[in-house]
């Protein structure tokens, strides 16, 4: 026998069942493949300013190995006056600093110095020289100063 009230036939509301976590909606995928490119090129960028660089740290780690080996000879100037010709190599490449000598390399570490160029030149002059005199006219100190300030400005 069928009941004649319709109502009673039709059942109470059933809410759906949340939905998973996975798969994610399309805005999460955009926001995951934004934030890894991101963060893709964030590394590429800092890899290269490393590499970049590279040759800065280790000029740094070569002045401060002759620091602790500074004397008063031409030997250790000359080694000093090669590590800058070095630097320069990599951070001047156009400009060939490697082949210049003398009165050209003086000039050349005084354009490219960061500082007062006028005060330095004294030291610079006697720097380059004492790599080839049999008594250098350059205390060490002062050398290393110039050294540091000259590399302290080197930046790529």
């Amino acid at each position: 026998m069928m009941e004649q009230d319709p109502l009673s036939q039709l059942r109470d509301i059933h809410l759906p069942q949340p939905g998973g976590f996975w798969p994610p909606a399309p805005g999460w995928w955009i926001l995951l493949f934004v934030a890894i490119a991101l963060a893709v090129l964030v590394f590429v960028v800092i890899r290269r300013k490393r590499r970049k660089n590279q040759w800065l740290v280790t000029a740094k780690k070569e002045l401060q190995r002759l620091e602790q080996t500074a004397s008063a000879d031409n030997e250790w100037f000359a080694a000093l006056n090669r590590l800058l010709k070095q630097s320069a190599r990599l951070r001047y490449p156009e400009r060939v600093p490697e082949s210049l000598s003398g009165e050209p390399w003086i000039r050349f570490l005084l354009e490219t110095s960061p500082k007062d160029r006028v005060a330095q030149r004294p030291v610079v002059e006697a720097m380059v020289n004492s790599a080839w005199q049999p008594t250098p006219g350059c205390r060490p100190e002062d050398a290393i100063a110039f050294a540091r300030v000259w590399l302290g400005g080197q930046k790529c």
